[in-house]
């Protein structure tokens, strides 16, 4: 059970689990927010959005559980 774009996520930040919706997914090395990510194919990572902010993140696709 793969994730897809627009499903509705949740992950760990040090304030405790957040939910959101997975926006973009990512399998090639990338910049976001002045950092580097080395995404691939094996490992990829998504660009995710905070239900509650707004605010967006770059998270291994590992660190995420999909919403049922």
């Amino acid at each position: 059970m793969g994730i897809s774009q627009g499903d509705e996520v949740t992950w760990n930040t040090s304030q405790g689990r957040t939910r959101g919706r997975a926006v973009e997914k990512r399998v090639e090395r990338f910049e976001f927010e002045g950092q580097t990510f080395n995404a691939s194919a094996d490992e990829p990572y998504w660009i995710v959005e905070s239900g509650t902010t707004g605010a967006r993140a770059a998270h291994k696709e590992g660190s995420l559980d999909k919403r049922r």
